[in-house]
């Protein structure tokens, strides 16, 4: 995806963990952050503390949905995916993306990926790796309209 094109439609999921969210819930209400992640990305559950320290403290001003994108046939596995999805404190909408059908659509090939989006569903800002949570807490205050905290 290239910086100011429109979040996707939210359409293809082989199933919903912690609910079930479309594109017309999230755009026009508020930002929202998207992050793919797999259970066998071992940078993607480094990270998840700081993906869910985010999420708690913006609840009220940004949506976060987590996109699992497997890498592998051995990431495919749902109950495999619920469980890490439980054990990494994953409480936002999962979108289990078994037919890479919204990996197509993001055009994303990395995991951790991080998308962040204007309340009006515009992309604002988009990373990759294991790294530079400052950055995205850094371009999620911008968007937020929030001084920086940390």
């Amino acid at each position: 995806m290239k910086l100011r094109e429109q979040l996707p439609e939210l359409d293809g999921a082989t199933k919903w963990l912690n609910g079930k969210v479309s594109k017309s819930d999230l755009v026009g209400k508020k930002p929202t952050l998207i992050h793919f992640w797999s259970v066998s990305c071992h940078l993607c559950k480094e990270a998840m503390p700081d993906i869910n320290e985010l999420r708690d403290e913006y609840k009220n001003e940004l949506n976060v949905v987590a996109v699992h994108m497997p890498r592998s046939e051995d990431d495919l596995d749902v109950h495999v995916i619920e469980k890490t999805a439980k054990e990494h404190d994953i409480s936002q909408p999962v979108f289990v993306d078994g037919d890479h059908k919204l990996t197509d659509a993001f055009d994303n090939q990395y995991v951790p990926a991080y998308y962040v989006f204007d309340s009006e569903g515009q992309l604002r800002h988009f990373q990759a790796g294991g790294s530079g949570m400052k950055m995205l807490r850094k371009r999620l205050n911008r968007v937020l309209g929030v001084d920086d905290k940390k």
